[in-house]
């Protein structure tokens, strides 16, 4: 297939290049050259770079991709004259697998119905390991008919493939998700400082965690403390993962989203306070898991 992949930063760039393994070729944008010359590099021929996404829009493609930071970013990239919407051609399937609020999501797929444009949400879940890896989870909105469709392209980048409804609900499971995730690593972090604090080996009370009630992701995948895992992380000065200010973005948008329901979210919201200190101390450029530095003594 021709694929258009708009977006190409710790997520994007990774999942674009498990297309091109495939077989599938790609015409790329990023605002960041570095990004989209590692692609050409890695698939000369396969990997073609455009100037701008209505470029992409114009060229015909089978399914445009997009991976952006932020709601204000799909918006800049879907709508307006030189936006998605208004320059793609027939039969083109939109697939946003950013994560942002539910509303959004609804009003682009909204507008591309209009138009008799197929578009799904379709955010994901797994970190830039599953993203390399191909292990993502995809949580897709939209038709059921079109989710079946094209079920096939979430597969060559992803091994859990979830339908959840309608336009949106894609993002409502990413939301829901992310704002756990950023609550049980805060658990994490205060439980893996408290115990080393009191003399523990930081590897044999991980151990423990992991095989006991405690265990989750945020211990035993990905776990806060150095050392305790390779290739995560917190061994790596708390480079090259999921930032902090990423977690804080999602976290508002647990909190808009919770707003617009009534429904109360105590340690959803005491999270995202948290999350907001961190970043306020100068930290929100590391990865998530670095919350720990709030506990650990020094």
């Amino acid at each position: 297939m021709k694929i258009g992949f708009i977006g190409l930063g710790n997520m994007g760039g990774p999942m674009a290049s498990n297309l091109l393994k495939a077989g599938h070729e790609l015409f790329i944008f990023d605002l960041m050259e570095a990004s989209i010359k590692k692609l050409v590099d890695q698939s000369p021929g396969k990997a073609k770079a455009l100037s701008a996404p209505q470029e992409i829009a114009a060229a015909g493609m089978d399914v445009i991709i997009t991976m952006l930071p932020a709601a204000a970013h799909v918006k800049s990239v879907y709508l307006g004259p030189a936006g998605l919407l208004e320059n793609v051609t027939k039969n083109t399937v939109l697939i946003d697998c950013s994560t942002i609020d539910p509303q959004t999501a609804r009003e682009i797929a909204g507008l591309a119905k209009a138009q008799g444009t197929v578009m799904l949400d379709a955010p994901v879940s797994g970190g830039t390991g599953g993203a390399e890896a191909g292990t993502l989870t995809f949580m897709v909105g939209g038709e059921e008919s079109d989710f079946n469709q094209w079920k096939a392209i979430f597969s060559l980048m992803g091994k859990n493939i979830v339908y959840c409804g309608g336009s949106g609900n894609g993002q409502v499971a990413k939301v829901a998700n992310n704002m756990l995730l950023g609550i049980s690593m805060i658990g994490t972090a205060e439980a893996m400082s408290l115990g080393v604090s009191l003399g523990m080996d930081p590897k044999v009370l991980a151990g423990i965690i992991n095989t006991s009630s405690g265990r989750c992701w945020s211990s035993d995948t990905y776990n806060p403390y150095p050392g305790v895992l390779e290739n995560v992380p917190s061994s790596r000065g708390y480079t090259g993962g999921f930032g902090s200010d990423l977690m804080l973005k999602d976290l508002g948008l647990a909190a808009e989203a919770a707003k617009s329901a009534k429904q109360p979210i105590p340690l959803g919201s005491l999270a995202q306070q948290i999350y907001q200190t961190f970043s306020l101390q100068g930290d929100g450029g590391l990865d998530f898991s670095a919350i720990i530095n709030l506990f650990r003594k020094k």
